[in-house]
């Protein structure tokens, strides 16, 4: 480990505005369709996720896809505080605790893709709502990041402040216990 390393972990130790937290999980599920499919799946992330999701509308027409503008095709919840940290080790499990280093960009974000939601801990199958796939979103946030997203007198973040992807890796390893992987 080179020195500049060493220093860097030193300062997160001392300094608490240089600690790494979940700002957000954001878990979306595109259904395509409207109607008693869209019904279902609203209730299984009511379900798996504990908080009713918002209704996404299309934003065009497709008319190989028969999705058509304005129509309602997908939901979205966003979970912030120590329950987004708790529901997010329910969902790497379902990874077996192995994530892609393709799955970290260089802001701080981490996605990955759920394929069936019964595969989430603590959820079980029920053949009236059938089964669905959902994406998730994360982004990982230092204190002092507010000043980013206030209304007034907004500023911006500086470079070293800023999360990047080592650090998003390391922290993933360090909080969850993921282990990160090459390739996809």
């Amino acid at each position: 480990m080179r020195w500049a390393e060493l220093q860097a972990t030193k300062e997160q130790l001392q300094n608490p505005m240089k600690r790494i937290r979940v700002g957000k999980l954001i878990v979306n599920m595109g259904v395509g369709k409207a109607g008693e499919i869209l019904e279902k799946a609203k209730r299984v992330m009511e379900q798996v996720l504990g908080q009713r999701p918002s209704i996404r509308k299309a934003k065009k027409t497709i008319r190989d896809f028969g999705i058509h503008q304005g129509e309602p095709i997908g939901l979205v919840t966003t979970i912030r505080g120590p329950r987004a940290s708790e529901l997010l080790k329910g969902l790497l499990t379902t990874k077996d605790m192995k994530l892609p280093s393709s799955s970290f960009d260089e802001f701080g974000s981490i996605s990955f893709g759920i394929r069936e939601h019964i595969e989430i801990p603590g959820v079980k199958y029920d053949p009236e709502l059938g089964m669905f796939g959902m994406d998730v979103s994360v982004l990982l946030e230092r204190p002092g990041y507010r000043v980013m997203r206030r209304k007034r007198a907004s500023s911006i973040i500086g470079h070293q402040h800023r999360v990047n992807k080592e650090e998003a890796m390391a922290y993933f390893k360090e909080a969850f216990g993921v282990e990160v992987y090459e390739g996809r």
